[in-house]
């Protein structure tokens, strides 16, 4: 895999930087290397509490209520199929591919930890997982083949991190 670099930013100060920013990042290396992404990328990840997910809802979806994770892919790419020529995706000033831009509220993850009965790690880690498919392709909008490929990538990405795999 080559360098990707990841773009963290809190915007609250309910959970502990370095851990957080340690699963994160080892959730998005994970993500790719199983995705097959070699190409270096580059993501920006927000940090965010339910008011500031909620504004971003709104804003982006004119949905009025705070979510767990919102994602923004800068492409169209199809799950499960990287390009295999990735020269259009490049930006050439920094050489990178912009994958795009994720939100975590950190609120609803303690919340969805403590209702899944799981740590607040795997629920980070699980939501950064998901949101990663999405700037990748993936989608769950219908509840049939698409989300079932969708939570089993899921679940393998998660099970090759330690701390992360099902209770």
């Amino acid at each position: 895999m080559k360098k990707c670099k990841i773009n963290i930013t809190y915007d609250c100060c309910i959970i502990n930087k370095m851990i957080a920013s340690t699963i994160i990042s080892r959730c998005v290396e994970t993500t790719l290397e199983m995705e097959g992404i070699s190409v270096p990328c580059e993501i920006n990840i927000l940090i965010t509490n339910d008011k500031g997910i909620h504004a971003i809802n709104l804003a982006s979806r004119n949905i009025d209520r705070p979510t767990d994770v919102l994602s923004f892919p800068m492409f169209s790419l199809e799950a499960g199929q990287p390009p295999e020529n990735w020269d259009s995706y490049i930006d050439p000033e920094t050489e990178m591919c912009p994958l795009g831009d994720m939100a975590i509220s950190v609120e609803r993850a303690m919340a969805q930890a403590k209702e899944y009965g799981h740590s607040v790690r795997r629920e980070i880690g699980y939501l950064t997982i998901h949101s990663m498919l999405h700037l990748l392709g993936y989608d769950h909008m219908d509840d049939g083949e698409q989300k079932k490929q969708m939570r089993s990538r899921e679940e393998a990405i998660a099970s090759r991190i330690p701390r992360l795999q099902r209770n």
